[in-house]
């Protein structure tokens, strides 16, 4: 079976100028009652500015009961080990276990450099931290007072508590196409590709797995997701939709974007093909942006009669 999820507009709303929660803790309650299967948020600090993804992640958690919890993705390497660990931690409590930790490095943008700048950590430096940071995570999940000396950090005997609801904690999926994100997710519990092509994801799905068996993993324990931006209607306004959107959420030529993410405009019935070459080649997670600020919830409602149930049944 195929979970699919929705991500949460946080980007969306403050570039809109509705910045207000409230009907975001709406659509994570509505999009669980349609039968959606995860709420994902996504994070920046000062790039594209959003709200924080674990403090609104905690507000979801108490106003669901049963959907997954997800960062689409974090950016890890912006913040101390010990404070996420720490936060992370409260989160998974609140939700009683329903988080997953989807992470990332960051493209290399001039606006992501800035933030790196702005949060004081040296832009180059963010593959180490990111993968040092979860390494911190991971032992401090544990509950044991943890010693540490790295690269970037060092720990005496610091221990966290609660530690999370889950033994061990959330799962981690990694997200990205290049080197290091996929040698990672080969450790890792998941992958979270945004490659619009095919193929390509054929070819980097295959080298994530390769690379788990040999390292003694066992079938199975890997999750493939597939992030992707769609926009359901007739295929002409669908398609001004998705690039208008595009086009202003990365403050680029939409064809730029359209190469480099998995997008789709048009009839659900094309959609739920495109989406079945990625199902057939190993995806079993989807998540669904949808594309434009406004009517978010009717494009919800939309996805749920039209794509939900095809796509639950696809594997």
């Amino acid at each position: 079976m195929i979970d699919v999820g929705i991500l949460l507009p946080t980007r969306e709303s403050v570039m809109s100028g509705r910045p207000e929660v409230a009907p975001m803790l709406a659509m994570a309650e509505r999009a669980e009652a349609l039968g959606f299967s995860s709420v994902w948020i996504g994070d920046s600090l000062t790039a594209r500015p959003r709200h924080e993804p674990l403090t609104l992640l905690a507000a979801a958690a108490a106003r669901t009961r049963r959907v997954a919890l997800g960062t689409a993705v974090l950016l890890p390497a912006l913040r101390h080990p010990v404070v996420l660990a720490h936060s992370v931690a409260t989160v998974d409590r609140i939700s009683e276990g329903r988080v997953v930790l989807g992470v990332g490095i960051a493209g290399d943008t001039p606006a992501t450099r800035k933030e790196f700048e702005a949060a004081g950590v040296p832009f180059r430096q963010r593959a180490g931290r990111c993968i040092e940071t979860l390494e911190i995570c991971r032992m401090l999940w544990q509950g044991t007072p943890v010693s540490f000396r790295g690269r970037y950090w060092t720990l005496d005997e610091i221990a966290v508590g609660p530690t999370p609801h889950r033994a061990g904690g959330p799962p981690i999926w990694w997200g990205g196409g290049g080197p290091t994100a996929l040698r990672e997710a080969a450790r890792a519990d998941g992958w979270f590709p945004i490659d619009p092509r095919l193929e390509g994801f054929r070819e980097s799905w295959g080298r994530v797995q390769e690379t788990a068996r040999a390292a003694g993993r066992p079938a199975g324990a890997l999750t493939a997701a597939l992030y992707t931006t769609i926009a359901l209607g007739e295929p002409a306004a669908a398609q001004a939709e998705l690039e208008r959107f595009l086009s202003t959420y990365y403050n680029v030529p939409a064809a730029a974007m359209l190469g480099r993410q998995a997008c789709y405009a048009g009839p659900a019935d094309g959609c739920v093909d495109w989406m079945g070459g990625f199902v057939a080649s190993g995806v079993r997670h989807i998540l669904l942006r949808f594309a434009g600020a406004a009517d978010q919830t009717a494009q919800l409602e939309r996805a749920a009669r039209e794509l939900l149930p095809r796509l639950t049944r696809l594997a």
